[in-house]
This record gives C-alpha cells, sequence and structure tokens, in this order.
C-alpha cells in the first residue's frame, strides 16, 4: 500500500453543461447537500498530511461555487499543485484574475466539438464562443492550458480540427478521450460508442499530429476500454495512488464508484486517514488477494489489477468479477457483443441521445 498523491475534489455537480456522455451519478438529487468552505478546508489539510501533492478541482462545474477561490487559496497555502477542471463558463477575467491572484496551477478546459454548431449541440447549450473566449483569456495570464476533448461517434471524425483548434489557441497539452462508460454514458452507450474504422482514421491522424506537433503540444489520446484486449489498470490499483471526494462528503476510491454496493465512507464521518488506511471500502479491492480466477493466477495481475471494478459491476452486477474489457474474461462476451453492434454495416453515425440533466431538475 502506498500513500495517496492526488485528490480529486468534486466541489460541485451542478453544471451549465448536458452534456450525454457525463460520468456523474445519475441520482443527482442525492448530492445537493455540499460539504461548506471549512469542510473543503479540513479536507485539503488532511490530504496534505496523508500525502496529497496534486488537487483536482472538478464537478460538475467546479466554478459554480461562489467559494471556489477560497478554496484555491486554502491549498496554494498548504503548497498543493491546483488544477481547475472546467467548462469555463463562468470564468469571467475578474473570476480569473482572482484565482491566479488565490495561487491557481493550471487549467484544463473541456471542449465539444471544434466548431460551433456541433460543440453547442453536444454540451446541450450555446457555449463554444465562450470557451474559446476563457481559453486565449487562460493563456493571457500565462496559465499552461489542457483542453479536454471527449470523443464519441459523434465527433470523432472532427479529430484533425479539433487538433487544429488546440493549434490556433497555444494548448499546452491535449486530452483526446474516448468516452469511458459510466454515469450518463453509461445510459447512452449505443449511441456513443464509435465504429472499428472510425478510430483507426482517428488513430491515423493522432499519429501524425504528435509527430508534427512534438515539442509544442503534448497530446494524450486514450482509446474507449471496449477496442482494448486487456483492461486498463483501475487509478492505477484500487485506493493505491488517488482518491476523490465527492460534493456531498464521499470519499470513494475513484470517481465512477458510487453506484458500487459498498460501504460508505464520508468525511462528514471519519478522517481521511482512516477512510484510506482502514476503511471496508477502500480496503475492499486493494492489492490481488480479493482476485477470482482468470485474474489470480495471471501474469498481467499486477498489471491491470483486474481491470475496472465500476466497469465489472455495470456489466455483470459483481463488481469483484474480472473485467469484461479482458479477453480473459468469462464475461467478454457482453463487451464483444456490444463491439459487434457498434460495427453494423447500417448503424448511423448519429443516433439519438439523452442529454444530462441539471441538478434541480433531478429526482
Amino acid at each position: 500500500m502506498t500513500r495517496p498523491f492526488g485528490l480529486l475534489a468534486e466541489l460541485t455537480y451542478a453544471c451549465p453543461l448536458h452534456c450525454p456522455y457525463c460520468s456523474n451519478p445519475l441520482n443527482l438529487g442525492d448530492y445537493r447537500e455540499e460539504l461548506t468552505t471549512q469542510q473543503w478546508r479540513q479536507v485539503i489539510s488532511e490530504a496534505c498530511e496523508l500525502g496529497v501533492v496534486q488537487l483536482h478541482l472538478s464537478g460538475g462545474e467546479p466554478l459554480q461555487r461562489r467559494d471556489l477561490v477560497e478554496i484555491v487559496r486554502s491549498a496554494a497555502e498548504r503548497g498543493l499543485y491546483t488544477n481547475l477542471i472546467t467548462s469555463a463558463l463562468g470564468l469571467s477575467a475578474r473570476r480569473a484574475e482572482q484565482l491566479r491572484e488565490g495561487g491557481l496551477d493550471h487549467v484544463q478546459i473541456s471542449i465539444q466539438s471544434d466548431e460551433p454548431t456541433a460543440s453547442d449541440r453536444i454540451a446541450g447549450t450555446p457555449s463554444f464562443d465562450r470557451k474559446i473566449a476563457a481559453a486565449r483569456l487562460v493563456k493571457r495570464l500565462g496559465w499552461p492550458l489542457t483542453l479536454n476533448f471527449v470523443l464519441h461517434r459523434g465527433n470523432i471524425d472532427r479529430i484533425a480540427g479539433v487538433l487544429a483548434l488546440a493549434e490556433e489557441l497555444d494548448a499546452d497539452r491535449v486530452e483526446l478521450a474516448n468516452t469511458q462508460y459510466y454515469g450518463w454514458a453509461w445510459h447512452n452507450r449505443a449511441a456513443l460508442l464509435p465504429s472499428r474504422e472510425q478510430l483507426e482514421r482517428a488513430e491515423t491522424i493522432v499519429r501524425a499530429e504528435r509527430d508534427r506537433l512534438e515539442g509544442r503540444i503534448e497530446i494524450t489520446y486514450v482509446l474507449p476500454d471496449y477496442y482494448n484486449k486487456y483492461p486498463k489498470p483501475c487509478m492505477g490499483g484500487w485506493a493505491h495512488h488517488q482518491f476523490t471526494v465527492s460534493p456531498n462528503g464521499d470519499a470513494l476510491p475513484c470517481p465512477a464508484a458510487q453506484p458500487l454496493p459498498l460501504p460508505r465512507a464520508n468525511v462528514r464521518e471519519h478522517s481521511l486517514d482512516w477512510i484510506w488506511n482502514e476503511s471496508p471500502l477502500f480496503q475492499r479491492f486493494r492489492g490481488t488477494d480479493w482476485m477470482p480466477e482468470p485474474c489470480r493466477s495471471c501474469p498481467r495481475r499486477e498489471i491491470d489489477f483486474g481491470g475496472c471494478r465500476c466497469q465489472a459491476f455495470l456489466l455483470t452486477g459483481d463488481a469483484a468479477r474480472t473485467d469484461p474489457v479482458c479477453v480473459l474474461s468469462p464475461d467478454h462476451g457482453i463487451v464483444a457483443e456490444a463491439v459487434r453492434a457498434a460495427n453494423e454495416p447500417r448503424r448511423p453515425v448519429a443516433a439519438a441521445l439523452t442529454p444530462r440533466p441539471h441538478p434541480r431538475d433531478a429526482g
């Protein structure tokens, strides 16, 4: 067991966007009672004592928190590296100046596509022009800028334009992250999962652009799990390097773990030290002793740690099973069938999507 180095602080699930691939939980109404400013200060203090050095401020939309500057300042005073993960809606010049003065180190902005109509349609609200203006503001104020584009069947064919936009905005880093299927993305999987042909075209473009932009823009390209032979390691191992605190104070080994039928661990009731070192939730899948076959005897067991526990639960109903993404999993046929359906010759590129609701509309 190691000490954590990263904390993802999901300050609120409120968000002005309605992206159909949002990984936040479906039951948004359960997260209305958010931690106070003082409670977040306590979380930050305890995280530092655990060894955390990076604080990622996310949501929802963290700019919806009026106390965001105070939270940033509290983290900066403790020496944490702070990263704002944002849609950029609400990042006015005045707010940006306050965040810079408060000690914010880095800004990551999500953009849904490279042109206004498509981007606004995916986001569910007019937002493209404000995102571009915010990206330019970030660079003007001297912050490193990461642009995050979540890829799916409806926008992956725009990847050349996406990279051209990143170059125009002088981004330092670009994340081309194919949708992973949790939350609303799981609900919309049939419409979001790209075809193999789309992925191959995208990879060709990414390889060429990586070579051309080497030394100028760092490009990260993440395939959908469903097209990999082996699963990704679950957060580098369950409760191994990082953890999440959700808006209501639930501490989680990964941001998608809310639906798992496991005991809760909440910062209102327990210290982070107890949660990380002793809680049943964080102990449940830590290490390799919990593994069933074929993971238990697999030479990859300390490489991918059995894959994603949340994905195993969503696909099989049992979080302790081998991730069905793995070709060695007895449940791999579930993933193979989803991939087969995504590659049906007559399947349309665009399909009906259910947008993420605003928390105030959730029951």
